[in-house]
């Protein structure tokens, strides 16, 4: 991919791979809402945790990269895994109350591929 003025600047293979991309999205069923649930919150509650874990995904990601540069003291390190231990069994609890699982969170985003 090349690159003009900041912005990425996508060949003609390229234009015609994304139609073809949005081409098949569109003439695809979209996907059926189980509204049988008796839970309509599990629903949103789904939407927010998949949100939250993909955030904690990147900041632990972060995290690591600052730690492998020494960017970190021994003291702040540590703060940072205490904090991601809490937050993994505060979102093992929310899954929980919800009636959901990890997988759940793993959104498939069609020919894209899943989200994590």
């Amino acid at each position: 991919m090349s690159w003009k003025n900041d912005r990425p600047v996508i060949s003609s293979d390229g234009e015609e791979a994304i139609r073809d991309v949005l081409a098949d999205m569109i003439e695809q069923k979209p996907m059926a809402m189980n509204l049988e649930t008796g839970r309509p919150e599990q629903g949103l509650a789904k939407l927010v945790l998949t949100i939250i874990e993909l955030l904690r995904r990147l900041l632990e990601q972060e995290a690591l990269r600052q730690i492998e540069y020494e960017q970190l003291s021994e003291e702040q390190i540590e703060r940072v895994g205490n904090t991601f231990a809490k937050l993994d069994a505060q979102m093992h609890q929310l899954l929980e109350v919800f009636g959901l699982t990890e997988q759940d969170l793993n959104l498939d985003l069609g020919p894209l591929g899943t989200l994590m």
